[in-house]
């Protein structure tokens, strides 16, 4: 009988070799037929998940940039990122032996609840990691109702 942990090796290959396929099947029909060395759109990974102020938090793996490559607005309930990534321009093409990271502008869009108040949004930036903290709206925050006791 063949290895639990074979089994589950083979998997993470078979998807490996499908994460490749579909990524290029994804730079053909962006029209992007060169090597990633001079690819121009990628998408930072990202993570929501609510803090315990009851807050929206987006956290985007944006390492390698600087400030002045990031921009967050917030327009009619859509939070967008945006920014670039550049390449070293020290390093010229003929003396890569192998790249594959990704370069190029960026650009995510979310749709945001009602309940978060668009106003109130911070940005911060740390280590690669931008984190958006979006807060409720007031009015959509739960409030403790006092309970009476009539005699």
């Amino acid at each position: 009988m063949n290895n639990p942990w074979d089994l589950m090796r083979e998997l993470a290959s078979i998807q490996e070799r499908m994460n490749r396929v579909w990524a290029r099947e994804y730079d053909r029909g962006a029209g992007q037929h060169e090597d990633v060395t001079s690819r121009g759109h990628w998408l930072p990974p990202v993570d929501i998940y609510e803090n315990d102020q009851q807050e929206l938090v987006l956290g985007a793996e944006l390492p390698g940039l600087r400030r002045e490559d990031i921009d967050v607005t917030v327009e009619h309930n859509v939070l967008t990122l945006r920014g670039e990534r550049r390449r070293d321009d020290r390093v010229p093409d003929s003396h890569y032996h192998r790249a594959e990271r990704a370069y190029g502008s960026f650009s995510r869009s979310f749709t945001l609840p009602a309940t978060i108040d668009g106003h109130q949004v911070r940005a911060d930036y740390r280590d690669g990691m931008l984190t958006v903290t979006l807060p409720l709206r007031v009015d959509a925050r739960p409030r403790q109702i006092q309970v009476e006791v009539q005699d």
